[in-house]
Protein backbone atom coordinates (compact mmCIF):
# COMPACT_ATOMS: atom_id res chain seq x y z
CA UNK A 1 0.00 0.00 0.00
CA UNK A 2 2.95 2.20 0.80
CA UNK A 3 5.77 2.58 -1.68
CA UNK A 4 8.93 4.79 -1.36
CA UNK A 5 10.54 7.01 -4.11
CA UNK A 6 13.54 4.61 -4.62
CA UNK A 7 10.81 2.10 -5.58
CA UNK A 8 10.08 4.40 -8.69
CA UNK A 9 13.42 5.13 -10.14
CA UNK A 10 14.29 3.25 -12.65
CA UNK A 11 14.05 4.10 -16.49
CA UNK A 12 11.63 1.26 -17.23
CA UNK A 13 9.31 1.48 -14.97
CA UNK A 14 8.57 5.14 -14.70
CA UNK A 15 7.29 5.04 -19.12
CA UNK A 16 5.35 1.84 -18.90
CA UNK A 17 2.02 3.13 -19.69
CA UNK A 18 2.71 6.95 -18.48
CA UNK A 19 0.90 10.23 -19.65
CA UNK A 20 3.37 12.46 -17.40
CA UNK A 21 7.16 11.49 -16.67
CA UNK A 22 9.62 13.64 -14.85
CA UNK A 23 13.27 11.76 -14.73
CA UNK A 24 15.67 13.83 -12.11
CA UNK A 25 14.33 16.82 -12.81
CA UNK A 26 15.35 19.86 -10.64
CA UNK A 27 14.76 23.63 -10.72
CA UNK A 28 17.23 25.66 -9.86
CA UNK A 29 16.76 29.82 -9.55
CA UNK A 30 19.03 32.78 -8.77
CA UNK A 31 21.98 30.63 -10.39
CA UNK A 32 21.41 27.98 -8.63
CA UNK A 33 21.13 29.84 -5.04
CA UNK A 34 18.24 28.69 -4.98
CA UNK A 35 16.59 25.18 -5.49
CA UNK A 36 12.94 24.58 -5.63
CA UNK A 37 12.93 20.39 -6.42
CA UNK A 38 15.69 18.37 -7.29
CA UNK A 39 16.12 15.34 -8.77
CA UNK A 40 12.07 14.43 -8.96
CA UNK A 41 11.40 11.37 -11.02
CA UNK A 42 7.90 9.79 -10.88
CA UNK A 43 5.59 9.08 -13.34
CA UNK A 44 1.75 9.56 -13.60
CA UNK A 45 -0.12 6.99 -15.56
CA UNK A 46 -2.65 7.31 -18.15
CA UNK A 47 -5.86 8.06 -16.18
CA UNK A 48 -4.61 8.29 -12.86
CA UNK A 49 -4.79 11.38 -10.09
CA UNK A 50 -1.91 12.18 -8.75
CA UNK A 51 -1.88 14.65 -5.61
CA UNK A 52 1.85 15.48 -4.51
CA UNK A 53 1.36 17.26 -1.20
CA UNK A 54 4.86 18.76 1.06
CA UNK A 55 5.83 21.71 3.02
CA UNK A 56 5.34 25.39 1.72
CA UNK A 57 7.95 26.50 -0.53
CA UNK A 58 9.36 22.33 -2.04
CA UNK A 59 8.35 23.13 -5.78
CA UNK A 60 5.61 22.14 -5.63
CA UNK A 61 3.68 24.38 -7.94
CA UNK A 62 6.88 25.17 -9.94
CA UNK A 63 6.88 21.61 -10.92
CA UNK A 64 3.36 21.77 -12.33
CA UNK A 65 4.29 25.16 -13.80
CA UNK A 66 7.09 22.87 -15.75
CA UNK A 67 4.80 20.60 -16.72
CA UNK A 68 2.55 23.07 -17.67
CA UNK A 69 5.77 24.40 -19.73
CA UNK A 70 5.23 27.39 -18.48
CA UNK A 71 8.65 27.49 -17.03
CA UNK A 72 12.09 25.63 -17.97
CA UNK A 73 13.55 22.81 -16.01
CA UNK A 74 17.30 23.02 -14.76
CA UNK A 75 18.25 19.61 -15.19
CA UNK A 76 16.61 16.21 -15.80
CA UNK A 77 13.39 16.30 -18.66
CA UNK A 78 9.77 15.73 -18.58
CA UNK A 79 7.86 13.80 -21.00
CA UNK A 80 3.90 13.99 -21.67
CA UNK A 81 2.48 11.44 -23.67
CA UNK A 82 5.79 10.59 -24.56
CA UNK A 83 6.78 13.81 -26.15
CA UNK A 84 9.40 15.65 -24.22
CA UNK A 85 8.02 19.05 -22.44
CA UNK A 86 9.47 22.06 -24.01
CA UNK A 87 6.87 24.80 -24.14
CA UNK A 88 3.04 24.46 -23.43
CA UNK A 89 2.07 20.68 -24.48
CA UNK A 90 -1.09 19.80 -26.44
CA UNK A 91 -3.95 18.43 -24.38
CA UNK A 92 -3.14 20.11 -21.05
CA UNK A 93 -4.82 22.53 -18.92
CA UNK A 94 -4.19 24.02 -15.68
CA UNK A 95 -6.28 25.28 -12.93
CA UNK A 96 -5.55 28.01 -10.80
CA UNK A 97 -5.70 28.64 -7.11
CA UNK A 98 -6.83 32.00 -7.40
CA UNK A 99 -9.21 31.32 -10.20
CA UNK A 100 -7.49 33.78 -12.94
CA UNK A 101 -11.06 34.78 -14.21
CA UNK A 102 -11.05 37.90 -16.52
CA UNK A 103 -13.34 40.64 -14.65
CA UNK A 104 -14.25 42.09 -17.54
CA UNK A 105 -15.91 38.82 -18.91
CA UNK A 106 -18.76 37.32 -18.23
CA UNK A 107 -19.03 33.64 -16.79
CA UNK A 108 -19.42 32.54 -20.80
CA UNK A 109 -17.11 34.46 -22.01
CA UNK A 110 -14.60 33.35 -19.66
CA UNK A 111 -15.69 29.62 -20.06
CA UNK A 112 -15.29 30.33 -23.85
CA UNK A 113 -11.75 32.49 -23.95
CA UNK A 114 -9.79 29.23 -24.64
CA UNK A 115 -11.64 27.67 -27.03
CA UNK A 116 -11.96 31.20 -28.97
CA UNK A 117 -8.17 32.11 -28.67
CA UNK A 118 -7.70 28.78 -30.52
CA UNK A 119 -10.46 30.00 -33.27
CA UNK A 120 -13.06 26.79 -32.83
CA UNK A 121 -16.40 27.99 -34.83
CA UNK A 122 -18.59 29.22 -32.74
CA UNK A 123 -21.22 26.46 -32.85
CA UNK A 124 -18.47 24.40 -31.21
CA UNK A 125 -17.68 27.41 -28.53
CA UNK A 126 -21.49 27.63 -28.12
CA UNK A 127 -22.08 23.48 -27.89
CA UNK A 128 -18.97 23.07 -25.25
CA UNK A 129 -19.85 25.64 -22.34
CA UNK A 130 -23.36 25.10 -22.35
CA UNK A 131 -22.44 21.57 -21.89
CA UNK A 132 -19.64 21.88 -18.81
CA UNK A 133 -21.73 25.12 -17.63
CA UNK A 134 -24.45 22.26 -16.48
CA UNK A 135 -22.03 20.19 -16.03
CA UNK A 136 -20.29 22.35 -12.89
CA UNK A 137 -23.94 23.89 -12.16
CA UNK A 138 -24.01 27.29 -13.40
CA UNK A 139 -26.86 26.97 -15.64
CA UNK A 140 -28.12 30.54 -15.44
CA UNK A 141 -25.22 32.03 -14.62
CA UNK A 142 -23.98 32.26 -18.26
CA UNK A 143 -24.24 36.20 -18.24
CA UNK A 144 -22.90 36.95 -14.38
CA UNK A 145 -19.42 38.61 -14.44
CA UNK A 146 -16.73 37.05 -11.84
CA UNK A 147 -17.36 40.10 -8.69
CA UNK A 148 -21.32 39.16 -8.63
CA UNK A 149 -19.77 34.99 -8.12
CA UNK A 150 -18.61 33.61 -4.69
CA UNK A 151 -15.47 31.85 -4.38
CA UNK A 152 -17.02 28.64 -4.95
CA UNK A 153 -18.61 29.66 -8.07
CA UNK A 154 -16.00 30.95 -9.65
CA UNK A 155 -13.37 28.22 -8.98
CA UNK A 156 -16.44 26.36 -11.08
CA UNK A 157 -16.25 28.56 -14.07
CA UNK A 158 -12.16 28.18 -13.61
CA UNK A 159 -12.85 24.28 -14.03
CA UNK A 160 -14.79 24.68 -16.73
CA UNK A 161 -12.31 26.87 -18.44
CA UNK A 162 -10.39 24.03 -18.23
CA UNK A 163 -12.44 20.87 -19.22
CA UNK A 164 -14.16 22.78 -22.08
CA UNK A 165 -10.54 22.00 -23.86
CA UNK A 166 -10.89 18.32 -23.93
CA UNK A 167 -7.40 17.68 -22.34
CA UNK A 168 -5.95 14.47 -21.33
CA UNK A 169 -4.00 16.05 -18.77
CA UNK A 170 -5.72 18.60 -16.21
CA UNK A 171 -3.29 20.31 -13.97
CA UNK A 172 -4.99 21.37 -10.42
CA UNK A 173 -2.67 24.19 -8.38
CA UNK A 174 -4.21 24.02 -4.97
CA UNK A 175 -7.99 24.96 -6.80
CA UNK A 176 -10.24 24.56 -3.54
CA UNK A 177 -7.75 25.97 -1.24
CA UNK A 178 -9.04 30.10 -1.17
CA UNK A 179 -12.41 28.34 -0.06
CA UNK A 180 -14.32 28.10 2.67
CA UNK A 181 -14.20 24.88 4.63
CA UNK A 182 -18.18 23.51 3.42
CA UNK A 183 -17.60 25.03 -0.17
CA UNK A 184 -14.19 23.29 -0.30
CA UNK A 185 -16.21 19.97 0.57
CA UNK A 186 -18.80 20.41 -1.65
CA UNK A 187 -16.52 20.94 -4.56
CA UNK A 188 -14.10 17.74 -3.61
CA UNK A 189 -17.33 15.78 -3.90
CA UNK A 190 -18.82 17.21 -7.49
CA UNK A 191 -15.09 16.79 -8.99
CA UNK A 192 -15.07 12.80 -7.19
CA UNK A 193 -18.51 13.15 -9.63
CA UNK A 194 -17.00 14.70 -12.52
CA UNK A 195 -14.65 12.03 -12.92
CA UNK A 196 -16.47 9.05 -12.25
CA UNK A 197 -18.02 9.89 -15.72
CA UNK A 198 -16.38 7.65 -18.21
CA UNK A 199 -15.95 10.69 -20.90
CA UNK A 200 -14.30 13.24 -17.65
CA UNK A 201 -12.08 10.55 -16.48
CA UNK A 202 -8.67 12.14 -16.75
CA UNK A 203 -5.24 11.72 -16.14
CA UNK A 204 -4.81 14.83 -12.96
CA UNK A 205 -1.81 15.98 -11.48
CA UNK A 206 -2.98 17.91 -7.94
CA UNK A 207 -1.39 19.83 -5.67
CA UNK A 208 -2.59 20.30 -1.96
CA UNK A 209 -1.57 21.31 1.71
CA UNK A 210 -4.91 19.12 2.36
CA UNK A 211 -3.79 15.62 3.22
CA UNK A 212 -7.54 14.86 3.56
CA UNK A 213 -7.99 16.44 0.08
CA UNK A 214 -5.35 14.01 -1.17
CA UNK A 215 -6.54 10.92 -0.03
CA UNK A 216 -10.20 11.53 -1.66
CA UNK A 217 -9.43 12.63 -4.45
CA UNK A 218 -5.67 10.92 -5.62
CA UNK A 219 -4.77 7.22 -6.69
CA UNK A 220 -1.62 8.00 -5.71
CA UNK A 221 -0.16 10.67 -3.54
CA UNK A 222 3.26 11.75 -4.20
CA UNK A 223 4.97 13.33 -0.44
CA UNK A 224 7.71 15.78 -0.86
CA UNK A 225 10.27 17.03 1.26
CA UNK A 226 11.30 20.87 2.57
CA UNK A 227 12.99 22.91 -0.20
CA UNK A 228 14.75 21.03 -2.11
CA UNK A 229 11.57 19.17 -3.00
CA UNK A 230 12.42 15.60 -2.99
CA UNK A 231 10.35 12.62 -3.94
CA UNK A 232 10.15 11.23 0.10
CA UNK A 233 7.86 8.87 -0.75
CA UNK A 234 4.92 7.60 -3.55
CA UNK A 235 1.86 6.25 -1.69
CA UNK A 236 -0.56 3.88 -3.02
CA UNK A 237 -4.33 4.84 -2.18
CA UNK A 238 -6.42 1.87 -1.54
CA UNK A 239 -10.11 3.46 -2.47
CA UNK A 240 -11.40 1.97 -5.84
CA UNK A 241 -13.65 4.71 -8.33
CA UNK A 242 -16.03 5.27 -8.58
CA UNK A 243 -15.38 6.68 -5.39
CA UNK A 244 -17.82 7.84 -2.17
CA UNK A 245 -16.58 10.37 -0.13
CA UNK A 246 -18.10 9.52 2.97
CA UNK A 247 -17.13 5.68 2.46
CA UNK A 248 -13.77 6.72 1.95
CA UNK A 249 -13.66 8.59 5.20
CA UNK A 250 -15.22 5.85 6.94
CA UNK A 251 -12.84 3.06 6.00
CA UNK A 252 -10.22 2.21 8.41
CA UNK A 253 -7.42 2.32 6.42
CA UNK A 254 -8.17 6.35 5.97
CA UNK A 255 -6.93 7.07 9.37
CA UNK A 256 -4.04 5.00 9.71
CA UNK A 257 -2.60 6.04 5.90
CA UNK A 258 -3.54 10.23 7.19
CA UNK A 259 -1.62 9.52 10.81
CA UNK A 260 1.34 7.96 8.34
CA UNK A 261 1.40 10.94 5.63
CA UNK A 262 1.48 13.94 8.49
CA UNK A 263 4.51 11.56 10.28
CA UNK A 264 6.30 12.24 7.29
CA UNK A 265 5.45 16.06 6.81
CA UNK A 266 5.61 16.77 10.64
CA UNK A 267 9.25 17.21 10.55
CA UNK A 268 9.93 18.64 7.40
CA UNK A 269 7.43 21.36 8.16
CA UNK A 270 9.03 22.04 11.15
CA UNK A 271 12.49 22.67 8.96
CA UNK A 272 10.79 24.86 6.42
CA UNK A 273 9.28 27.37 9.08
Amino acid sequence: MVGVAGEHNSTSSVHGGAAVVAEGASKLFLEGAVVAFQGLTLSVPEHDVLCIVGPSGCGKTTFLRCVAGLTELSTGRLLVHGQPVLGPPEGVAMVFQHFGLLPWKTVYDNTAFGLAMAGAPKTTIGERVEHYLDLVGLVGFEHHYPYQLSGGMQQRVGLARALVLSPRVLLMDEPFAALDAQTREVLQEELLRLMARPDEHKTMLFITHSIDEALLLGDRIAVLSARPGRLRELIEVPFGRPRDAALARGDSRYAVLREHIWDQLRPELAMAV
